[in-house]
């Protein structure tokens, strides 16, 4: 698991991607397309998840090894996201996949298993940073080359990208962590809302507060209007 970034990084997804499907046999029934298939398709992960999670309780390493590969790539962006350092992060994620096996008694097999996980990565990395903030300061962030040498444009971008991260970096943690997992990982807001436990409208409060402070922050360099 000491090789999640350069596997995640070569594209592995922790499903082992989606193969195309064969086409259907002459004479057979057309298949579903669309939101229908999108929805079997659905179905059919939940119930080969279930059977997963079952095995798991009963032992068996291999399934909890299929559960790994499956949600390893996903794990490993959100703990980058809070840590923002690689070595770091790929410990994060070791000791949660091993902190939710520690506690699959106390998981719902009824319910998905990414949220659950995504929730011990998000617990234990915001008290990795807490106890990091404690030994040293939070390093300030990288700037960019030197302006005196670069064009008009990108010095102005680099500008923009130094008071942003300021910006960022000045925020609530968990302001901090939504922008992150949503306006730059894509993330649902309701994905976010089941991985912090918390409801989806407190989400949307966070992402309002933070998009405001942020178009604050960056306005002058937009001649005062965010």
């Amino acid at each position: 698991m000491k090789v999640v970034a350069a596997a995640c990084a070569d594209g592995a997804d922790g499903a082992g991607g989606a193969a195309s499907a064969p086409p259907a046999p002459e004479g057979s029934a057309t298949p579903p397309s669309g939101d229908a298939a999108r929805a079997e398709e659905r179905a059919e992960d939940r119930a080969e998840e279930r059977a997963l999670v079952e095995r798991v309780r009963r032992g068996d390493a291999a399934a909890f090894e299929v559960l790994v590969r499956r949600h390893l790539c996903q794990a490993y962006a959100i703990a980058f996201r809070i840590l923002l350092h690689r070595e770091d992060a790929e410990d994060l994620v070791q000791e949660a996949f091993m902190a939710a096996l520690d506690h699959f008694s106390t998981f719902d097999a009824e319910r998905p298993f990414a949220p659950w996980l995504h929730r011990i990565v998000v617990n234990r990395g915001l008290n990795a940073r807490k106890a990091r903030a404690r030994r040293r300061a939070e390093p300030v962030p990288d700037t960019v080359g030197d302006d005196r040498a670069a064009p008009d444009a990108e010095a102005e971008y680099a500008e923009v990208r130094e008071r942003f991260a300021t910006a960022l970096g000045q925020l609530p943690e968990r302001q901090r962590l939504v922008v992150r997992l949503i306006d730059v990982d894509g993330l649902e807001a309701a994905e976010v809302a089941e991985m912090l436990g918390v409801a989806p409208g407190t989400i949307r409060w966070y992402l309002h507060q933070a998009r405001a402070t942020l178009r604050g922050v960056l306005a002058p360099l937009r001649g005062g209007d965010a």
